[in-house]
C-alpha cells in the first residue's frame, strides 16, 4: 500500500463455497479481523455475512450487527452467485431492512458469475431496481461495473440517488485495454455526478500501484470528449474515485496514511 500510495484499504473474506460442496468458505470475517488487527488506522472490514438465504436471513443479520457493533466493519458485501436465489429475491427483504437501520453501505457483485455453477441471473443489474425502488434509502455500492451490462447499471444509477458504481474487478482490464475504460467511464459521467463512482481494486496485489497510477493519470482522449461528448476528468474527478467518494459513504476522514 505504501509503494502504491494507498492510504486505507478495505478486506473482505472470500467465500466461494462450491469448492468445498458448500459446506465451507475459503475464510472468515474473523480471519480478516486478525489480518487487519495491527493496521486500525490503514485496514478496515468489509463484512461479507452470506449466503444469507442460505444460512437463513436472521443469522446473516446477527452476523452483520455483530460486526458492525463489535467490529467496526463500514462495508458489507452481498454475493449472490453463490446464494439460492437472486439479489431481489422477497427473502432478502429483511437482510437490506437491517443495513438500514444499521446505516451500512452494501457492495453488491453486479453482472456476470464467472465460475460455475453460479447462476448470472442472480446479479443482472436489473435486480437492484426492485430493491431501490423498496429501500431508497439503502447505499449500495454494484462492483465490477455489472459487466457485461455497464449501461444498464448507469442507467439505474441515474435513477436511483443511492446506487453508486465500482471499478472493482473491471479496472484492471480498463488499465490494459484503456479505450474499453474511457468509455465506460466516460459514458457513466454522461448520467451520473462524478461522486457516484468509487475506486475498487479486487486484483493481485502485485497488480496495486500499477492500477493506482492509471486512474492518479486517467484522462478520456480529447478525440473521444469530441466525437462522443464525454466530459473531462478533472483532478477533482480523480481525487474522488481515487478515494474521497467511497470515504465519504463510509465515514472515513480521508487524510494520508502511507509511510
Amino acid at each position: 500500500m505504501d509503494e502504491a500510495g494507498v492510504d486505507v484499504c478495505f478486506c473482505l473474506r472470500e467465500g466461494m463455497m462450491d469448492i468445498s460442496g458448500g459446506t465451507i468458505s475459503l475464510s472468515t470475517n474473523q480471519f480478516m479481523i486478525d489480518q487487519i488487527a495491527p493496521y486500525p488506522d490503514r485496514m478496515y472490514l468489509e463484512a461479507m455475512v452470506g449466503p444469507i438465504l442460505r444460512r437463513g436471513v436472521d443469522n446473516a443479520i446477527w452476523e452483520l450487527e455483530h460486526l458492525v457493533t463489535n467490529y467496526d466493519a463500514r462495508l458489507c458485501k452481498v454475493y449472490q452467485p453463490e446464494d439460492s436465489g437472486p439479489l431481489d429475491d422477497p427473502g432478502m427483504w429483511p437482510f437490506y431492512e437491517k443495513a438500514c437501520d444499521l446505516d451500512i453501505t452494501l457492495t453488491v457483485h453486479t453482472g456476470m458469475s464467472y465460475v460455475c455453477p453460479q447462476p448470472s441471473s442472480h446479479t443482472h443489474p436489473d435486480r437492484l431496481d426492485r430493491i431501490l425502488l423498496d429501500f431508497p434509502e439503502l447505499r449500495l455500492v454494484a462492483y465490477h461495473m455489472g459487466w457485461p451490462h455497464t449501461e444498464e447499471l448507469i442507467g439505474l444509477a441515474a435513477k436511483h440517488e443511492n446506487l453508486f458504481l465500482s471499478l472493482s474487478g473491471i479496472v484492471g482490464w480498463y488499465e490494459r485495454s484503456p479505450y474499453r475504460g474511457y468509455h465506460a467511464i466516460g459514458t457513466a459521467l454522461q448520467w451520473v455526478e462524478p461522486h457516484k463512482i468509487v475506486m475498487g481494486h479486487d486484483l493481485p496485489f502485485v497488480d496495486m500501484k500499477r492500477i493506482v497510477d492509471w486512474v492518479r493519470e486517467l484522462q478520456i482522449p480529447e478525440e473521444l470528449r469530441r466525437q462522443y461528448g464525454y466530459p473531462e476528468i478533472t483532478s477533482e474527478m480523480r481525487a474522488g474515485f481515487l478515494g474521497k467518494n467511497l470515504a465519504a459513504l463510509t465515514g472515513i476522514e480521508p487524510t494520508k496514511r502511507t509511510r
